[in-house]
């Protein structure tokens, strides 16, 4: 019976090959972009949109095994320590969704969703430190990525050139990363909002009254529509942007080489 616990657990938690070859890709096409090989804009946009599920099942994962050392063991046999994305929610809404949006708008919109059974989990702290685990995971990776921009860790040491009076690296891997950093700390913004059916409201909710948490439930499922309103119909769309900037500032990033990256990722565009 020890043995096959033990052989259950182990299945729970390996690594799904979709992930795997997420993560592959996303390393092949920063290989490529390194080097020069293939086609340029392709290899950013391969690079971008690998990267951004990589981090998506990521943000989950972390959700997922933070509620595991809460108490909720149903987790694992829900597939959620597998980083396999066909279990995080809705592919649809949970992941193609959010593509859909940052091709539209190149903006990083949380997306996927892991039920956790709130029921075995005691304590308020715990619940909220659930809720944060997902876009602290986007905060980091944003982190990381800004500091190899700015930090020059992947550019070619050859003259650069110059775009709409932008100084550029050799490499287009830079601007790629800037790119996705830029998703990134995007969807760390906007996922700390406390708006319903997002985790900045979940952090806020254990601490909420019994009576204020009734009334903000039925709106939950819309949150992801309100939140769509909010960036692209009022001024927390700019709002939003230059809170980025004052980021990407207080790393020595250089916000343009995000805006150039995004006109290479979208290759059906002609500049």
């Amino acid at each position: 019976m020890t043995y096959a616990s033990t052989g259950q657990r182990s299945a729970e938690s390996r690594v799904s090959p979709i992930f795997l070859a997420l993560a592959g890709t996303f390393l092949a096409a920063g290989l490529a972009l390194a080097t020069g090989w293939g086609n340029t804009r392709l290899g950013v946009f391969l690079f971008v949109v690998s990267g951004w599920m990589v981090s998506l099942c990521l943000h989950e994962f972390a959700h997922a095994r933070t509620a595991l050392a809460g108490g909720d063991i149903t987790v694992g046999a829900k597939g959620y320590l597998t980083l396999n994305p066909l279990k995080y929610g809705h592919v649809l809404l949970s992941f193609v969704l959010p593509v859909v949006f940052m091709i539209m708008g190149g903006i990083g919109l949380p997306g996927g969703a892991v039920y956790i059974e709130r029921g075995r989990i005691s304590g308020r702290l715990k619940h909220s430190l659930i809720s944060a685990a997902g876009p602290l995971v986007n905060a980091l990776f944003g982190v990381l990525l800004l500091v190899a921009v700015s930090q020059n860790w992947f550019d070619d040491p050859g003259v650069p050139t110059v775009f709409q009076d932008v100084e550029l690296p050799v490499s287009p891997l830079p601007l790629a990363l800037a790119f996705l950093g830029y998703l990134q700390v995007t969807a760390a913004i906007l996922n700390l909002l406390p708006v319903p059916g997002l985790d900045g409201y979940g952090i806020i909710e254990p601490w909420l009254s019994y009576k204020a948490r009734r009334a903000i439930e039925p709106f939950a499922p819309y949150g992801m529509l309100l939140l769509f309103a909010l960036v692209w119909q009022s001024q927390v769309g700019q709002w939003l942007f230059e809170l980025t900037v004052r980021i990407f500032d207080l790393f020595g990033a250089d916000i343009r080489f995000s805006e150039v990256g995004r006109m290479l990722f979208s290759f059906w565009k002609t500049y």
